[in-house]
């Protein structure tokens, strides 16, 4: 996924989950932060940090912050993103390129891909056909990193609880079912669920695997501009 206009700048604070005061060419601008997570050891003050031009030019804040330097890693923190480029990844068939597909169970062609799908109570962010299986596949965006090692959540997340407990669910109805890690810079060397912060998570997302939801983690080719899916990276 690609962003039409970008610039760069410093930020400085973070008066509020939704807002950064980011310097801009000696400027201080108000923008819009794509992400209401803590980002806590990213937004720093004086880190570099990428921004993306809004679309609607009436809009007060001009500018959404999309990335930032974390030392010379360029971590992409867009909560939009990850849907962007899984959906991408999908339409270009990454998912049967998977080792984890070395059987052909999920398939070698897509027929059907629905973002934002409701089955049930439960919505899920894709619903996918493929010439052997139907799957419900949700998405998280990850961001936290300690020494190359990814961590979700970075808080305590009930909802991140309830959509691996509706994964479990359509699993007994006979579709196949995933939960998609998306590590939104290179460096990653593997994922592992943030047992620390949040362990009915990582309990939650066992239960998931032993129920047969396919957990994959897959780091992103980041750019100040751009950021797609690029290398399966391993869970522990």
């Amino acid at each position: 996924m690609q962003y039409p206009s970008i610039v760069t700048g410093t930020f400085r604070s973070r008066p509020n989950r939704f807002i950064a005061l980011v310097d801009i060419d000696g400027v201080e601008q108000v923008c819009h932060v794509k992400n209401t997570g803590r980002c806590r050891e990213l937004l720093l003050p004086g880190s570099k940090v990428i921004l993306a031009q809004a679309s609607n030019p009436a809009r007060k804040t001009k500018y959404d912050l999309i990335a930032v330097y974390k030392g010379d890693l360029l971590i992409n923190m867009d909560s939009q993103a990850p849907n962007a480029a899984v959906g991408e990844w999908l339409q270009e068939g990454g998912l049967f390129a998977l080792p984890q597909n070395h059987d052909g169970q999920l398939g070698s062609c897509l027929h059907t891909l629905r973002p934002e799908t409701k089955y049930g109570n439960s919505r899920f962010d894709f619903y996918l056909e493929s010439d052997t299986c139907r799957m419900f596949l949700e998405v998280k965006g990850v961001t936290l990193e300690e020494d190359g090692v990814l961590l979700f959540p970075d808080a305590p997340t009930e909802r991140g609880v309830k959509h691996l407990r509706e994964l479990i669910a359509v699993t007994k109805e006979g579709y196949r079912a995933g939960v998609l890690f998306v590590l939104q810079m290179e460096q990653a060397r593997l994922f592992t669920p943030n047992r620390q912060m949040h362990p009915e998570f990582a309990q939650a997302l066992q239960e998931a695997a032993d129920a047969g939801v396919l957990v994959l983690a897959m780091n992103c080719h980041v750019t100040p501009d751009s950021m797609t899916l690029w290398h399966p990276v391993p869970v522990l």
